[in-house]
């Protein structure tokens, strides 16, 4: 792009038309100095000045009330082709800088390091672009990349009118079950959802995108062996999903945007490695089909060499792209010895103890079928692991590193669910006492007064929004078969 005209040197045929006003030599020098110092002036100010980015605290909000600003959360994956665009394009752009610097408080967030905020703007990324007032009620949410004209037209509207928008919902009211269990009528309407949503064409259930549902598959696989219609639905999806892992390296892209599963997006995410590698396990168990072992044991090969420490805990994910040439669709396409050559996608070295804890359920599955021992040695070097850098003293774990990052029901429930399975590969009455101190301390931290869980324990200086638990649906199944496997295994009824 060219600089605007009046920001252009005279070409040399003006500088010698300028010299033929010998007379005038010293003024003409001084209005030159003089213009250069205006324009040099005006240049700096046309340019894009840097955000200053914030971290997400407690005291955000109070910043914000004292400097009379709203507050911009840009929440992105480390992983997220769209989340690198948006900060190249609509970041960089000197209009959105602008009114950014004018009445904002910039706060970027990666979803992976916060499960706080990943869960409860799940439905809205990634990227996920949140405003918010300066009491944290919510003015906006954004799903997806916003261009530089559309954020900018977001955020001058904001500044005009900082009533909430049409993004911003009511909560959806939940009513907490008086019955444990679900009635005949209310369990004949989710078998109909769940074989309606069933896609007779190209396998999986869903109608858009494809990746493997894996409540749906493990309800299919349990009824397999004396259901021939559900056993068909389970095999063909876990066939057809091996479109999605990667032929020379294994390891499972992350969806395809696409009904016939062949248009991947070419992230690798731990969570789908270790759900697929415990899915493809279990298909194996009830199928007898030996490709789908060896689907697994790709899969977990990709695990073994990229996205494992020497410590024998798993990192989090690995980037789809090189960069904005070498795309995943160019290095994908690369044989093994093309991309040992080439600069390779960004491995997010991030340990998390959610991603740990699904890890150890895979390797133990892997090991239920196969019994070999390198699978159930690195459940134990990780559950080890895990218990000395992530516990706690009262049996739950945290997320990462960071010790100032709020508990999530997420990491101790799914420590707590690898933790139960080590247990029923080995007998070892640690690790069941371990699961059920997990499972103590999540009905001491996470228990909502109102029924459920919430996914955050909540903090005396949470503002807005933030006051409110968000309970996920899928977490509280989690917590309900999680208690209910330990009750079958321990007879403990508390």
């Amino acid at each position: 792009m060219h600089p605007p005209a009046r920001f252009r040197r005279m070409d040399g045929k003006a500088q010698q038309r300028a010299s033929i006003y010998a007379g005038r030599a010293v003024v003409q020098r001084f209005l030159g100095l003089l213009a250069l110092v205006v324009c040099a002036a005006a240049h700096a100010t046309a340019a894009p000045q840097p955000i200053s980015w914030h971290a997400w605290n407690d005291d955000l909000f109070a910043q914000a009330r004292a400097e009379k600003r709203f507050v911009l959360l840009d929440l992105e994956a480390i992983w997220c082709h769209w989340c690198h665009v948006m900060n190249q394009t609509t970041y960089q752009d000197k209009s959105v800088a602008g009114l950014i610097a004018q009445s904002f408080i910039a706060v970027r967030v990666d979803q992976g390091a916060d499960p706080a905020l990943a869960m409860r703007y799940q439905d809205y990324g990634w990227p996920a672009t949140i405003v918010l007032a300066e009491d944290g009620s919510e003015i906006v949410k954004r799903r997806g990349y916003l261009p530089p004209d559309a954020m900018a037209s977001m955020l001058a509207a904001i500044i005009k009118d900082p009533s909430p928008g049409p993004s911003v919902l009511a909560p959806p009211v939940v009513h907490t079950s008086s019955a444990a269990i679900l009635g005949a009528a209310e369990r004949d309407k989710l078998l109909a959802i769940y074989f309606d949503a069933y896609d007779a064409q190209y396998a999986g259930w869903g109608s858009v995108q494809k990746f493997i549902d894996a409540d749906s598959l493990e309800y299919a696989l349990s009824h397999s062996r004396a259901d021939p219609r559900q056993a068909a639905m389970a095999r063909g999806t876990l066939n057809a999903a091996t479109a999605l892992i990667d032929p020379v390296w294994g390891g499972v892209f992350q969806y395809s945007d696409q009904r016939d599963w062949h248009s991947p997006h070419f992230e690798k995410l731990m969570a789908f490695q270790a759900q697929y590698v415990r899915l493809y396990a279990e298909g194996y168990r009830v199928l007898g089909d030996a490709n789908l072992l060896n689907a697994a044991r790709a899969l977990d090969h990709y695990v073994d060499e990229f996205l494992t420490s020497r410590e024998g805990v798993v990192f989090t994910s690995q980037d789809a792209d090189v960069d904005d040439k070498l795309t995943g669709h160019v290095f994908y396409a690369m044989s093994d010895a093309q991309r040992r050559r080439s600069r390779q996608p960004r491995i997010d070295t991030h340990v998390y103890a959610r991603e740990n804890g699904w890890a150890i359920s895979a390797w133990t599955a892997l090991y239920d079928v196969t019994g070999e021992a390198r699978y159930l040695g690195r459940a134990q070097r990780a559950a080890d692991w895990l218990k000395k850098h992530r516990g706690t003293a009262d049996g739950g774990f945290h997320h990462g590193e960071e010790s100032d990052v709020h508990a999530a029901l997420g990491d101790t429930l799914a420590v707590g669910q690898g933790l139960l399975s080590l247990y029923v590969a080995t007998g070892e009455r640690e690790r069941l006492h371990q699961a059920e101190q997990a499972l103590r301390y999540i009905d001491s931290h996470f228990a909502a007064p109102d029924g459920g869980y919430a996914s955050v324990a909540l903090t005396r200086h949470a503002s807005g929004v933030f006051k409110d638990a968000v309970r996920d649906v899928d977490e509280n199944i989690g917590v309900a078969r999680f208690a209910n496997a330990l009750y079958r295994y321990s007879g403990t009824a508390g």
